[in-house]
Parts: C-alpha cells; sequence; structure tokens
C-alpha cells in the first residue's frame, strides 16, 4: 500500500508539473531524467547544476510565425525582436515559477534559464560558451521536438521558431519519452546552412550524441565564434553580397575557425561606436552588455511544411540589405545602393561598417 501510495504521488506531481507548463504558457513539455539522459554529453549531466538531481522538466514557447515573413522580407526587425525577447523572459519565469512550486512542495529544484548563461568552469568560459545544461538534449529526448540539421531543435507545431528552458530537481518524475524518428520532417534540405553567413554548421560531417541507450545525430558544429560574430550582429553582409542580415555592418567573415579570433575585437569595437540602437537584450559576452537579434536565421527559416521552408529563403535572399544613417537609423536598400552609399561615407564612419584597406584611408 505504501509502494502504491508513493507511485500516486510521482504520478500526481509529473502530471501537476506538466499541467502547469501548459497553463503558464508552453505549448509542449517532457520530461527528462538521470536514466534517459545517461550516456548523454557534459551538458546533459543533471547532476552539475544539482547533485541531488533526478528529473528534470523541460518546455517549449514558441514565436509568433505571423512576424516571421516580415523579418525576412526586411520590412519590420522590431516586432519579432520585441516577441523573442519576450516569450524568452516568459521561459525563464515559467521556469522559476515552477521551481518556486518544486521548492515549497519540498524538494529540490534548479530554473534553468532559456539562454545566455553559461559554465564559468573553464578557462576559456566566454569562447566555449557551454550551457549548465543542454535543454537541447532534454527537449529530444522527453519528445518535444526532434534535433533537425542544424542542430536546433524542431517542432511539428512550429518547426524551429521556439524557446527552450527547464527546472532540474531532485523529485522523481516519470519520463516521457523521445518521438518516433520516422516522423522526423527533417529532410536535411539544408535552408539552415543556406541561410547563416557564418557557416556554422558543418554541411557533411555529422554528429551522434546517446541519451538513455538512443542514438541523436546532427550536423557538426563549428566554433561559436562565427554565430557571435554573424547572429550578434557584429557582421552581416552574406558571401554573395547580395542581401545581409539586420546588422548595417560588412565586416568580411572569415573562412577558417582560427581567424574568428583575431576578427571579433576589431568588429567588435566597431559595433560599439556605432549609433546605439532602440530594444534588445542584455548578455554578459560583449562590452556593454547588449545585443540586438539580427539574424537567428537558421532559428527561423525552418517549418514544417517545405513549401514555407522554401518561401522563406527566398524572402531573406531577394530582401536586400541594411545600412544605418548617422541618426542611427537603419533603411534597406539594393547591394548596388549600398555599396555605393558605403563609399559616400566619411573615411571614420565608414570603418564602423567596414574594413578598408590601408591605402585608402590614407
Amino acid at each position: 500500500m505504501e509502494e502504491l501510495s508513493k507511485e500516486s504521488k510521482i504520478v500526481e506531481l509529473t502530471e501537476t508539473l506538466k499541467e502547469m507548463a501548459l497553463i503558464l504558457g508552453a505549448f509542449k513539455v517532457g520530461i527528462a531524467t538521470t536514466e534517459t539522459l545517461l550516456g548523454g554529453p557534459p551538458s546533459a549531466d543533471l547532476t552539475y547544476v544539482l547533485p541531488e538531481a533526478k528529473s528534470a522538466v523541460c518546455f517549449a514557447l514558441a514565436f509568433d510565425q505571423n512576424l516571421i515573413d516580415p523579418y525576412f522580407r526586411k520590412m519590420d526587425h522590431e516586432s519579432l525582436e520585441t516577441n523573442k525577447v519576450r516569450i524568452t523572459t516568459l521561459a525563464n519565469g515559467i521556469s522559476l515559477e515552477i521551481a518556486d512550486f518544486l521548492q515549497q512542495s519540498g524538494y529540490k529544484a534548479v530554473p534553468q534559464s532559456a539562454n545566455f548563461v553559461y559554465r564559468r568552469d573553464t578557462e576559456n568560459w566566454l569562447l566555449d560558451m557551454h550551457p549548465p545544461i543542454s535543454h537541447r538534449y532534454l527537449a529530444v529526448r522527453s519528445g518535444i521536438g526532434y534535433l533537425g540539421y542544424s542542430g536546433n531543435i524542431i517542432t511539428k507545431e512550429y518547426g524551429s521558431a521556439i524557446v527552450l528552458a527547464s527546472v532540474v530537481t531532485d523529485a522523481e518524475l516519470i519520463p516521457t519519452d523521445s518521438l518516433p524518428e520516422e516522423e522526423n520532417y527533417c529532410d536535411e534540405c539544408k535552408l539552415c546552412l543556406s541561410v547563416c553567413s557564418s557557416g556554422y554548421v558543418d554541411p557533411v560531417e555529422k554528429v551522434t550524441v546517446t541519451l538513455g541507450g538512443k542514438e541523436f545525430s546532427y550536423g557538426k558544429r563549428r566554433s561559436n565564434s562565427r554565430c557571435f560574430l554573424v547572429c550578434g550582429g557584429l557582421t552581416g553582409l552574406n558571401a554573395s553580397r547580395k542581401w545581409s542580415t539586420w546588422s548595417p555592418a560588412r565586416f568580411k567573415i572569415p573562412e577558417k575557425d582560427e581567424d574568428f579570433i583575431a576578427a571579433i575585437p576589431t568588429a567588435t569595437q566597431a559595433y560599439l561606436e556605432r549609433p546605439k540602437f532602440k530594444g534588445g537584450f542584455f548578455i554578459c559576452l560583449i562590452p556593454g552588455s547588449r545585443m540586438e537579434y539580427t539574424c537567428s536565421n537558421c532559428h527561423l527559416v525552418c517549418h514544417p511544411d517545405k513549401k514555407v521552408r522554401n518561401a522563406r529563403y527566398k524572402m531573406l535572399i531577394e530582401s536586400g540589405v541594411v545600412i544605418q544613417e548617422p541618426d542611427g537609423t537603419r533603411r534597406v536598400v539594393s547591394p548596388e545602393e549600398a555599396k555605393e552609399y558605403l563609399k559616400s561615407m566619411p573615411m571614420e564612419r565608414r570603418k564602423l561598417y567596414e574594413s578598408i584597406p590601408e591605402e585608402k584611408s590614407v
């Protein structure tokens, strides 16, 4: 009878936490345990954040799909950025509320922020950017979604335009299983790579992780500095020079990983000297502590409907390039107009947007 009572409490708590996440704003929730994550990479180790950990509640919130097309067409940057910032903040709040509920119920619980928090136990932690716990691993193992080629979690409801957060606890919970692989809509179209100007994901090599005896594969990620340079808004012109992210800068994007470390200081200093923007989000990784969402292309292009994916890709590559006026206003123009606009700038101002050969700056 006592065992039955204990089992009933585990079932009741599990269902309560799942319902709580959904009522507070998540569209999907899953449960991972130390057993279902066994054998995974270091960021799948729940005991890193809580030595007594037994389970984790992971959940997903969706960004507004209606704001993606205007963002890709470069008609509206502010609406999607605001939506991403606030949905991410809501995810953090849900994590905190679930952790508080567990703590008040007599359990240990540690909320895990959606993003921008990193392990600090290595000398190069700012470059490593390793999360305390990988929400992606929790999400794929607990059935929230699949790992797409990009390494992002993709869902049948909203593609990869989602945000994940979680709570690690010492409470025993009933795990939810991963989704059947045959239902994974990722056909490796690799549009996620085509819209990434930084070359963050290898187009051929894949990595495989084992979580609780199940294998999951995705494209191997290169240096995080690639994503930092482009998605961080330090530069944004695609190698084709026909389109850009929402960043007005066009510093060259290196081809080799080892060349990114040398490229970042100049681009960062220019970023700090350009006219200040409104909005954005706060992050410790950059001087000034504030950044914008100027890219997120791989995050936003993926959709369960391939026609939608292709349409979004077409919108982006035909959207033109962004330039910035002296007052900070961004304007979308053709590649040719942008080139002439940069040439007409005073040299000191032009250096804030692109590298100028020494002989031209004399």
